[in-house]
């Protein structure tokens, strides 16, 4: 692709489809290579918003309001971020030679929910998963659990970041979890998975980069793999690399290339896996930057979103880990708009740490509002000083 110059006939244009942190990071990214970025998301003063050359609010799950969106700004590539988005549309853009999706319409279609991309990887390409059965009901569910066997996971079909899950331990606990996976859904809030547990060791984040190599065909490259530590489901510390056998890496390695390379396109996956000993499961995908893939804004030569940027153009990746470290999440700790953050000189003090602050315009309790990263001679001590920069800083009421 022939790179323009941003605001002129020339330019070349790019649509994100969700613009919070990771999609403020590939704003930057594509904007350090003279792309003009169009930045689309459900809230005013999104952090992507902020950086891009311009901001619209929209349901991205109204397929007229999208679809006429996208006919009206003409971008070359559409860049979905988030999964709350009608992937019809983007099916339908695609199939009109309207704009190119990225990594392709059929991957943002597939992975928007977790039964798509559950029965891809068990059922199509059979590779190993945790038991599952999909549920329509509080009757189903209760079935589907009695039939996997208690502890059960249950989660929304559609759903980030930990929304909505939740560990059940017997039958009595199966009304809060619908309860729960229904406040936590994106779109579809009746359908949940319910998984068996997997006795396993770790999980992983295997960032798994499609990008054109020298040959000029697509090429399949992998980052060192990103050990990470969740609560819910959701992310609170990730590190880089996550120490494995050879054995388990290249199986984590296969299981990825099976699934992104069916997939297809350009772009980055965040494959999740489960590992115990030489054991791997394949877990979910996101066709996009992964949240516990911020650690390698300090372990990487390009970090995850300099690779997704590089990639979606056609342009030379390098996977390559320059150090190891950590990242560790700073929440908001409240319910509050504009709020302030004492203790980021304290934080930055620290050699080897550094520091993302979102700008959300409004806090929750359990929202991420930031981020601290650390680098060290190895990844325990990196993750020490990961955790003393986050909790240094302290989110305040302006």
């Amino acid at each position: 692709m022939r790179l323009g110059t941003p605001l002129s006939p020339s330019a070349t244009r790019v649509m994100l489809l969700g613009a919070g942190e990771l999609g403020k990071e590939v704003i930057i990214a594509l904007q350090r290579l003279g792309v003009e970025v169009i930045a689309v998301d459900r809230y005013v003063n999104a952090p992507g918003h902020q950086v891009a050359h311009r901001a619209y609010v929209t349901d991205m799950s109204d397929r007229s309001a999208l679809h006429a969106l996208i006919e009206a700004e003409k971008p070359h590539l559409v860049v979905p971020e988030i999964e709350a988005i009608a992937t019809d549309v983007l099916l339908e853009i695609e199939a009109a030679g309207l704009a190119e999706v990225i990594p392709t319409a059929r991957a943002a279609h597939l992975t928007m929910n977790r039964e798509g991309i559950r029965r891809l990887a068990a059922e199509t390409l059979g590779l190993p998963t945790s038991p599952y059965v999909f549920a329509d009901s509080l009757d189903e569910m209760r079935t589907a659990a009695g039939q996997l066997g208690y502890p059960v996971i249950v989660k929304p079909v559609m759903s980030s970041s930990g929304k909505g899950q939740s560990k059940v331990d017997d039958a009595s606990q199966l009304q809060a979890a619908w309860d729960d996976a229904a406040r936590g859904g994106r779109v579809d809030k009746g359908r949940v998975i319910v998984e068996g547990m997997i006795d396993f060791d770790y999980e992983i984040t295997l960032l798994t980069v499609r990008a054109l190599g020298a040959s000029g065909e697509v090429e399949t490259y992998f980052c060192e793999p990103v050990g990470h530590l969740q609560v819910k489901g959701d992310y609170v510390e990730s590190w880089q690399p996550q120490a494995m056998s050879a054995a388990a890496l290249q199986r984590a390695q296969d299981i990825a290339a099976a699934v992104t390379g069916n997939l297809g396109g350009r772009g980055i996956f965040g494959v999740e896996l489960f590992v115990k000993g030489d054991t791997v499961w394949f877990s979910e995908v996101s066709p996009r930057p992964h949240d516990t893939g911020m650690v390698t804004m300090a372990t990487q030569r390009q970090n995850e979103f300099e690779l997704h940027a590089r990639a979606i153009l056609g342009l030379p990746v390098d996977v390559s880990l320059r150090e190891a470290g950590a990242s560790a999440v700073i929440y908001g700790g409240m319910e509050a708009s504009g709020i302030a953050f004492d203790g980021v000189a304290d934080a930055l003090r620290t050699p080897g740490v550094d520091l993302r602050l979102f700008g959300k315009p409004q806090a929750f309790v359990n929202r991420r509002m930031g981020v601290a990263f650390a680098t060290a001679a190895d990844t325990d001590e990196a993750r020490q000083r990961a955790r003393a920069a986050a909790a240094a800083v302290k989110p305040v009421r302006a």
